[in-house]
Protein backbone atom coordinates (compact mmCIF):
# COMPACT_ATOMS: atom_id res chain seq x y z
CA UNK A 1 0.00 0.00 0.00
CA UNK A 2 1.86 3.56 -1.09
CA UNK A 3 -0.08 6.85 -1.36
CA UNK A 4 1.33 10.26 -2.22
CA UNK A 5 1.98 12.38 1.24
CA UNK A 6 0.16 15.23 -0.57
CA UNK A 7 -2.64 13.21 0.52
CA UNK A 8 -1.95 13.62 3.75
CA UNK A 9 -3.15 16.10 6.24
CA UNK A 10 -0.20 17.95 7.62
CA UNK A 11 -1.90 18.98 11.24
CA UNK A 12 -3.34 15.87 12.38
CA UNK A 13 -1.53 16.02 15.83
CA UNK A 14 0.43 18.87 17.47
CA UNK A 15 2.89 16.24 18.63
CA UNK A 16 4.23 12.73 18.76
CA UNK A 17 3.52 12.74 22.48
CA UNK A 18 0.03 13.69 21.84
CA UNK A 19 -0.73 11.01 18.99
CA UNK A 20 1.05 8.21 21.15
CA UNK A 21 -1.22 9.29 23.97
CA UNK A 22 -4.15 8.99 21.98
CA UNK A 23 -2.81 5.46 20.69
CA UNK A 24 -3.23 4.41 23.69
CA UNK A 25 -6.38 5.08 25.24
CA UNK A 26 -8.06 4.95 22.23
CA UNK A 27 -6.69 1.05 22.14
CA UNK A 28 -7.02 0.89 25.97
CA UNK A 29 -11.00 1.60 25.35
CA UNK A 30 -11.61 -1.17 23.58
CA UNK A 31 -9.95 -3.70 26.23
CA UNK A 32 -12.56 -1.82 28.67
CA UNK A 33 -15.39 -2.04 26.45
CA UNK A 34 -15.02 -6.08 26.40
CA UNK A 35 -14.39 -6.02 30.17
CA UNK A 36 -17.55 -6.99 31.29
CA UNK A 37 -17.95 -9.69 29.12
CA UNK A 38 -17.67 -12.91 30.40
CA UNK A 39 -14.81 -15.38 28.31
CA UNK A 40 -17.33 -17.33 26.31
CA UNK A 41 -19.31 -13.72 25.41
CA UNK A 42 -15.99 -12.98 23.11
CA UNK A 43 -16.81 -15.72 20.61
CA UNK A 44 -20.65 -15.16 19.92
CA UNK A 45 -22.00 -14.17 16.54
CA UNK A 46 -25.43 -13.43 16.36
CA UNK A 47 -26.07 -12.76 12.79
CA UNK A 48 -23.60 -12.15 9.84
CA UNK A 49 -23.73 -8.46 10.39
CA UNK A 50 -22.29 -8.85 13.57
CA UNK A 51 -18.57 -10.76 14.71
CA UNK A 52 -17.77 -11.73 18.04
CA UNK A 53 -15.77 -9.39 20.38
CA UNK A 54 -12.61 -11.48 19.96
CA UNK A 55 -12.75 -10.66 15.95
CA UNK A 56 -13.41 -6.86 16.50
CA UNK A 57 -10.49 -6.56 18.99
CA UNK A 58 -7.56 -8.37 16.55
CA UNK A 59 -9.04 -7.11 13.33
CA UNK A 60 -8.53 -3.69 14.35
CA UNK A 61 -5.18 -4.85 15.58
CA UNK A 62 -4.35 -6.18 11.95
CA UNK A 63 -5.07 -2.82 10.51
CA UNK A 64 -2.13 -1.29 12.07
CA UNK A 65 0.15 -4.15 11.33
CA UNK A 66 -0.77 -4.41 7.74
CA UNK A 67 -1.12 -0.54 6.83
CA UNK A 68 1.80 0.57 9.07
CA UNK A 69 4.29 -2.01 10.30
CA UNK A 70 4.05 -4.38 7.23
CA UNK A 71 4.25 -1.17 4.99
CA UNK A 72 6.72 1.01 6.70
CA UNK A 73 9.19 -1.54 8.40
CA UNK A 74 11.95 -3.30 5.79
CA UNK A 75 12.11 -6.83 7.15
CA UNK A 76 9.32 -6.72 9.10
CA UNK A 77 8.32 -10.34 10.52
CA UNK A 78 4.72 -10.35 11.60
CA UNK A 79 3.38 -11.85 14.79
CA UNK A 80 1.33 -14.56 13.12
CA UNK A 81 0.86 -15.04 9.08
CA UNK A 82 -1.98 -16.58 9.12
CA UNK A 83 -3.38 -13.81 10.79
CA UNK A 84 -3.54 -11.71 7.74
CA UNK A 85 -5.89 -14.42 6.12
CA UNK A 86 -7.90 -14.62 10.14
CA UNK A 87 -8.84 -11.02 10.39
CA UNK A 88 -8.45 -9.28 6.85
CA UNK A 89 -12.54 -7.65 6.77
CA UNK A 90 -12.63 -6.72 3.11
CA UNK A 91 -9.36 -5.37 1.61
CA UNK A 92 -9.17 -7.69 -1.38
CA UNK A 93 -6.19 -5.55 -2.56
CA UNK A 94 -4.38 -7.35 0.68
CA UNK A 95 -5.46 -10.74 -0.27
CA UNK A 96 -8.08 -13.27 0.75
CA UNK A 97 -10.23 -13.56 4.08
CA UNK A 98 -11.94 -15.83 6.03
CA UNK A 99 -15.54 -16.06 5.54
CA UNK A 100 -17.54 -13.08 7.33
CA UNK A 101 -20.76 -15.34 8.23
CA UNK A 102 -18.01 -17.60 9.98
CA UNK A 103 -15.75 -15.57 11.99
CA UNK A 104 -17.99 -17.40 15.49
CA UNK A 105 -15.77 -20.47 14.05
CA UNK A 106 -12.71 -19.17 14.70
CA UNK A 107 -11.98 -20.48 18.54
CA UNK A 108 -8.31 -20.62 18.22
CA UNK A 109 -6.57 -18.04 18.38
CA UNK A 110 -7.59 -17.87 22.04
CA UNK A 111 -8.77 -15.13 23.78
CA UNK A 112 -5.47 -14.58 25.57
CA UNK A 113 -3.75 -14.65 22.35
CA UNK A 114 -5.49 -12.29 20.71
CA UNK A 115 -4.74 -9.76 23.48
CA UNK A 116 -0.96 -11.24 23.53
CA UNK A 117 -1.05 -9.88 19.74
CA UNK A 118 -2.55 -6.47 20.45
CA UNK A 119 0.54 -5.84 22.92
CA UNK A 120 2.87 -6.92 20.46
CA UNK A 121 1.56 -4.92 17.75
CA UNK A 122 1.09 -1.48 20.50
CA UNK A 123 4.58 -2.34 21.17
CA UNK A 124 5.92 -2.38 18.10
CA UNK A 125 3.77 0.88 16.97
CA UNK A 126 4.94 3.16 20.03
CA UNK A 127 8.40 2.22 18.88
CA UNK A 128 8.01 3.62 15.39
CA UNK A 129 6.44 6.38 16.68
CA UNK A 130 9.18 7.13 18.68
CA UNK A 131 11.77 6.10 16.19
CA UNK A 132 10.31 7.31 13.20
CA UNK A 133 12.32 10.18 11.10
CA UNK A 134 10.50 13.49 9.98
CA UNK A 135 10.40 12.17 6.62
CA UNK A 136 8.18 9.84 6.79
CA UNK A 137 6.42 11.53 9.79
CA UNK A 138 3.52 12.88 8.10
CA UNK A 139 2.43 9.52 6.68
CA UNK A 140 3.11 7.69 9.56
CA UNK A 141 0.81 10.11 11.42
CA UNK A 142 -2.13 10.20 9.31
CA UNK A 143 -2.23 5.99 9.14
CA UNK A 144 -1.96 6.22 12.65
CA UNK A 145 -4.98 8.73 12.75
CA UNK A 146 -6.88 6.80 10.26
CA UNK A 147 -6.32 3.51 12.39
CA UNK A 148 -7.54 5.28 15.97
CA UNK A 149 -10.73 6.38 14.21
CA UNK A 150 -11.36 3.03 12.29
CA UNK A 151 -11.27 1.41 15.77
CA UNK A 152 -13.25 3.89 17.27
CA UNK A 153 -15.49 2.42 14.77
CA UNK A 154 -15.41 -0.89 15.85
CA UNK A 155 -15.64 -0.11 19.55
CA UNK A 156 -19.05 1.35 18.63
CA UNK A 157 -19.85 -1.87 16.75
CA UNK A 158 -18.55 -4.07 19.25
CA UNK A 159 -21.49 -2.03 21.55
CA UNK A 160 -24.04 -3.17 18.52
CA UNK A 161 -22.82 -6.33 18.08
CA UNK A 162 -22.52 -7.43 21.92
CA UNK A 163 -25.96 -5.72 22.61
CA UNK A 164 -27.50 -8.31 19.84
CA UNK A 165 -25.48 -11.44 21.02
CA UNK A 166 -27.00 -10.66 24.33
CA UNK A 167 -30.37 -10.29 23.04
CA UNK A 168 -30.09 -13.19 20.87
CA UNK A 169 -29.97 -15.69 24.01
CA UNK A 170 -33.31 -16.47 25.79
CA UNK A 171 -32.06 -15.33 28.95
CA UNK A 172 -31.20 -11.95 27.64
CA UNK A 173 -28.28 -11.48 30.05
CA UNK A 174 -27.24 -8.18 30.66
CA UNK A 175 -24.05 -6.34 29.46
CA UNK A 176 -23.57 -3.75 32.34
CA UNK A 177 -25.73 -4.14 35.36
CA UNK A 178 -26.20 -0.82 36.97
CA UNK A 179 -29.21 1.54 36.15
CA UNK A 180 -29.48 3.65 33.02
CA UNK A 181 -30.89 7.25 33.17
CA UNK A 182 -34.41 7.80 32.46
CA UNK A 183 -36.17 10.02 30.65
CA UNK A 184 -39.40 10.65 32.15
CA UNK A 185 -41.21 13.30 30.09
CA UNK A 186 -40.56 14.39 26.81
CA UNK A 187 -40.04 17.91 25.28
CA UNK A 188 -42.84 18.82 22.33
CA UNK A 189 -42.15 18.26 19.51
CA UNK A 190 -41.82 22.05 17.58
CA UNK A 191 -40.28 22.66 13.89
CA UNK A 192 -37.26 24.86 13.18
CA UNK A 193 -37.64 26.95 9.56
CA UNK A 194 -34.80 26.48 7.46
CA UNK A 195 -33.62 28.70 4.36
CA UNK A 196 -33.44 27.44 1.35
CA UNK A 197 -30.83 28.24 -1.18
CA UNK A 198 -26.89 27.33 -2.70
CA UNK A 199 -24.50 25.79 0.28
CA UNK A 200 -21.58 24.40 0.75
CA UNK A 201 -21.29 20.88 2.24
CA UNK A 202 -18.46 18.61 3.14
CA UNK A 203 -15.22 18.35 4.81
CA UNK A 204 -12.63 21.04 3.86
CA UNK A 205 -9.77 21.61 6.71
CA UNK A 206 -6.01 20.44 7.32
CA UNK A 207 -7.20 17.68 9.70
CA UNK A 208 -8.35 14.25 9.79
CA UNK A 209 -11.77 13.56 8.39
CA UNK A 210 -12.92 10.29 5.97
CA UNK A 211 -12.31 10.28 2.32
CA UNK A 212 -15.99 10.25 1.87
CA UNK A 213 -16.64 13.74 3.69
CA UNK A 214 -14.52 15.72 0.77
CA UNK A 215 -14.45 17.39 -0.85
CA UNK A 216 -16.31 20.84 -0.41
CA UNK A 217 -19.22 21.20 -3.46
CA UNK A 218 -22.42 23.42 -3.66
CA UNK A 219 -25.65 21.95 -3.25
CA UNK A 220 -29.10 23.50 -3.58
CA UNK A 221 -31.27 23.00 -0.79
CA UNK A 222 -35.56 24.34 -0.77
CA UNK A 223 -36.59 25.54 2.26
CA UNK A 224 -37.80 23.36 4.87
CA UNK A 225 -38.30 22.71 8.51
CA UNK A 226 -36.37 20.06 10.77
CA UNK A 227 -38.32 18.87 14.04
CA UNK A 228 -36.94 19.68 17.06
CA UNK A 229 -35.80 16.07 18.43
CA UNK A 230 -36.33 12.95 17.76
CA UNK A 231 -39.56 10.52 17.70
CA UNK A 232 -39.78 8.67 21.13
CA UNK A 233 -41.43 5.40 21.80
CA UNK A 234 -44.67 6.60 22.40
CA UNK A 235 -45.21 8.57 19.43
CA UNK A 236 -44.16 5.04 17.13
CA UNK A 237 -46.65 3.15 19.14
CA UNK A 238 -49.28 5.37 17.73
CA UNK A 239 -47.54 4.80 14.41
CA UNK A 240 -48.03 0.46 14.79
CA UNK A 241 -51.65 0.71 16.69
CA UNK A 242 -52.60 2.90 13.43
CA UNK A 243 -51.59 -0.64 11.28
CA UNK A 244 -48.33 0.72 10.46
CA UNK A 245 -46.96 -2.54 9.71
CA UNK A 246 -49.82 -3.56 8.00
CA UNK A 247 -50.50 -0.58 5.73
CA UNK A 248 -48.37 -1.22 2.11
CA UNK A 249 -49.38 2.15 1.09
CA UNK A 250 -46.69 3.63 3.62
CA UNK A 251 -44.04 1.59 2.68
CA UNK A 252 -41.50 1.46 -0.05
CA UNK A 253 -41.60 -1.61 -2.13
CA UNK A 254 -38.68 -3.43 -1.17
CA UNK A 255 -39.81 -2.39 2.34
CA UNK A 256 -43.19 -4.04 2.37
CA UNK A 257 -41.35 -7.49 1.17
CA UNK A 258 -38.86 -7.23 3.96
CA UNK A 259 -41.52 -6.76 6.25
CA UNK A 260 -43.85 -9.70 5.11
CA UNK A 261 -40.53 -12.12 4.86
CA UNK A 262 -39.57 -11.08 8.24
CA UNK A 263 -42.86 -10.38 9.58
CA UNK A 264 -41.57 -7.39 11.24
CA UNK A 265 -44.27 -6.10 13.99
CA UNK A 266 -42.07 -3.51 16.06
CA UNK A 267 -38.90 -2.30 15.86
CA UNK A 268 -35.78 -4.95 16.65
CA UNK A 269 -35.47 -5.24 20.52
CA UNK A 270 -39.16 -4.87 21.82
CA UNK A 271 -41.00 -7.58 23.37
CA UNK A 272 -44.86 -8.00 24.61
CA UNK A 273 -45.11 -9.70 27.41
CA UNK A 274 -48.80 -9.70 29.20
CA UNK A 275 -49.84 -6.67 27.39
CA UNK A 276 -46.79 -4.78 28.46
CA UNK A 277 -44.16 -3.53 26.26
CA UNK A 278 -40.43 -4.42 27.11
CA UNK A 279 -36.86 -3.55 25.25
CA UNK A 280 -34.08 -5.25 25.26
CA UNK A 281 -30.80 -2.84 26.52
CA UNK A 282 -27.00 -3.10 26.96
CA UNK A 283 -28.62 -3.10 30.91
CA UNK A 284 -31.15 -6.03 29.98
CA UNK A 285 -34.85 -6.46 29.64
CA UNK A 286 -36.25 -2.89 30.81
CA UNK A 287 -39.93 -1.64 30.58
CA UNK A 288 -40.15 0.79 27.35
CA UNK A 289 -40.20 3.96 28.13
CA UNK A 290 -42.38 5.92 26.08
CA UNK A 291 -40.82 9.40 26.62
CA UNK A 292 -37.48 7.88 25.30
CA UNK A 293 -36.55 8.24 21.06
CA UNK A 294 -37.42 4.99 19.72
CA UNK A 295 -34.20 3.40 18.31
CA UNK A 296 -32.94 0.25 16.24
CA UNK A 297 -35.38 1.16 13.24
CA UNK A 298 -34.12 0.62 9.34
CA UNK A 299 -34.43 3.04 7.00
CA UNK A 300 -37.98 1.28 5.69
CA UNK A 301 -39.35 2.09 9.28
CA UNK A 302 -38.04 5.12 9.68
CA UNK A 303 -39.58 6.08 5.84
CA UNK A 304 -42.72 4.29 6.66
CA UNK A 305 -43.19 6.46 9.83
CA UNK A 306 -42.65 9.64 7.68
CA UNK A 307 -45.37 9.01 5.78
CA UNK A 308 -47.31 8.30 8.38
CA UNK A 309 -46.64 11.32 9.67
CA UNK A 310 -47.15 13.03 6.60
CA UNK A 311 -43.65 14.55 6.84
CA UNK A 312 -40.11 13.16 5.22
CA UNK A 313 -36.80 12.20 6.23
CA UNK A 314 -34.27 15.08 6.31
CA UNK A 315 -31.80 15.24 3.56
CA UNK A 316 -28.21 14.82 4.09
CA UNK A 317 -27.66 18.31 3.73
CA UNK A 318 -30.36 19.59 5.52
CA UNK A 319 -29.02 18.17 8.07
CA UNK A 320 -25.15 19.17 7.83
CA UNK A 321 -26.18 22.75 7.65
CA UNK A 322 -27.60 22.37 11.16
CA UNK A 323 -25.03 20.60 12.35
CA UNK A 324 -22.85 23.02 11.26
CA UNK A 325 -24.58 25.50 13.49
CA UNK A 326 -24.01 24.53 16.58
CA UNK A 327 -21.30 22.99 19.15
CA UNK A 328 -20.71 19.10 19.42
CA UNK A 329 -21.97 18.41 22.28
CA UNK A 330 -24.87 15.34 23.25
CA UNK A 331 -25.57 12.30 24.41
CA UNK A 332 -22.06 9.79 23.14
CA UNK A 333 -20.11 7.34 24.87
CA UNK A 334 -18.19 9.11 27.07
CA UNK A 335 -21.46 9.76 29.02
CA UNK A 336 -21.40 6.16 30.14
CA UNK A 337 -24.81 5.66 29.45
CA UNK A 338 -25.40 3.05 26.74
CA UNK A 339 -29.13 3.67 25.96
CA UNK A 340 -30.11 6.55 23.97
CA UNK A 341 -31.65 9.91 26.13
CA UNK A 342 -32.58 11.98 23.20
CA UNK A 343 -33.74 15.84 24.36
CA UNK A 344 -35.11 19.05 22.84
CA UNK A 345 -32.50 20.32 20.26
CA UNK A 346 -30.20 17.08 20.41
CA UNK A 347 -29.13 16.53 16.54
CA UNK A 348 -25.71 15.41 18.06
CA UNK A 349 -25.31 12.08 19.64
CA UNK A 350 -28.46 9.50 21.55
CA UNK A 351 -29.11 7.98 18.35
CA UNK A 352 -27.97 8.37 14.77
CA UNK A 353 -30.38 10.01 12.07
CA UNK A 354 -31.78 8.40 8.86
CA UNK A 355 -31.68 10.86 6.33
CA UNK A 356 -33.57 10.80 2.66
CA UNK A 357 -30.18 10.36 1.15
CA UNK A 358 -28.50 7.56 -0.98
CA UNK A 359 -24.85 7.04 0.39
CA UNK A 360 -22.65 8.16 -3.18
CA UNK A 361 -19.74 9.96 -3.56
CA UNK A 362 -19.79 13.71 -3.51
CA UNK A 363 -18.57 15.26 -7.10
CA UNK A 364 -15.09 15.49 -7.65
CA UNK A 365 -14.95 12.01 -4.80
CA UNK A 366 -11.22 10.82 -5.59
CA UNK A 367 -10.63 7.73 -2.80
CA UNK A 368 -7.62 7.63 -1.02
CA UNK A 369 -4.75 6.18 -2.60
CA UNK A 370 -3.53 2.32 -2.24
CA UNK A 371 -5.42 -0.72 -0.23
CA UNK A 372 -6.84 1.72 2.29
CA UNK A 373 -8.67 3.30 -1.15
CA UNK A 374 -11.39 0.13 -0.52
CA UNK A 375 -11.93 1.49 3.17
CA UNK A 376 -14.84 3.42 2.35
CA UNK A 377 -15.34 4.12 -1.92
CA UNK A 378 -16.56 0.76 -2.63
CA UNK A 379 -19.48 0.78 -0.46
CA UNK A 380 -21.21 3.81 -2.03
CA UNK A 381 -24.26 1.59 -3.22
CA UNK A 382 -27.61 0.60 -2.01
CA UNK A 383 -26.74 2.10 0.77
CA UNK A 384 -28.31 5.12 2.97
CA UNK A 385 -26.67 7.97 4.69
CA UNK A 386 -27.15 8.57 8.48
CA UNK A 387 -25.41 11.42 10.64
CA UNK A 388 -25.02 13.05 14.07
CA UNK A 389 -23.56 10.01 16.04
CA UNK A 390 -25.05 7.91 19.12
CA UNK A 391 -24.95 7.14 22.46
CA UNK A 392 -22.15 4.41 22.02
CA UNK A 393 -20.24 6.47 19.72
CA UNK A 394 -16.99 8.17 20.68
CA UNK A 395 -17.30 11.89 21.35
CA UNK A 396 -13.92 12.62 19.72
CA UNK A 397 -14.72 10.30 16.71
CA UNK A 398 -17.81 12.77 15.06
CA UNK A 399 -17.94 15.61 13.16
CA UNK A 400 -20.95 18.05 11.22
CA UNK A 401 -19.08 16.04 8.38
CA UNK A 402 -19.33 12.51 9.50
CA UNK A 403 -21.28 10.35 7.07
CA UNK A 404 -22.27 6.90 8.47
CA UNK A 405 -24.09 4.49 6.01
CA UNK A 406 -25.96 1.54 6.31
CA UNK A 407 -28.05 -1.13 4.18
CA UNK A 408 -32.21 -0.05 4.40
CA UNK A 409 -33.04 -3.22 5.96
CA UNK A 410 -30.75 -2.64 8.64
CA UNK A 411 -31.57 -2.14 12.82
CA UNK A 412 -29.04 -3.59 14.68
CA UNK A 413 -27.21 0.03 14.89
CA UNK A 414 -28.73 2.92 17.16
CA UNK A 415 -30.23 4.55 14.60
CA UNK A 416 -33.57 6.17 14.90
CA UNK A 417 -35.92 8.91 13.20
CA UNK A 418 -36.04 12.39 13.08
CA UNK A 419 -38.67 14.14 10.65
CA UNK A 420 -38.85 17.30 7.93
CA UNK A 421 -40.81 18.61 5.66
CA UNK A 422 -40.77 20.88 2.41
CA UNK A 423 -42.00 24.96 2.98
Amino acid sequence: MSATLQKYPSCLLNSRQQLMASYQRIRNTSVVICAPLKLDDYQIQSIVETSPPKWHLAHVTWFFETFLLKDVLPDYQPFDPDYSYLFNSYYQTVGNMHARAQRDVLSRPTVEQVYQYRADIDKRILDLLTEIDESQWQKIAFLVTLGLHHEQQHQELLYMDIKHNLWSNPLRPAYLERPQQIIEIPSDLTWEQRQGGLVTIGFDADTFAFDNERPRHKVWLEPHRLSSRLITNAEYQHFMEDGGYDRPELWLSDGWQHILKNQWKSPLYWEKHEGQWYEFTLYGLKTLNPAAPVGHVSYYEADAFAHWAGKRLPLEAELERKLLEIPVQGQFSDSGVFHPQGGEGHYYGSLWEWTASSYLAYPRFKPWQGSVGEYNGKFMCNQWVLRGGSCVTPLDHIRPTYRNFFYPHDRWQFAGIRLAEDL
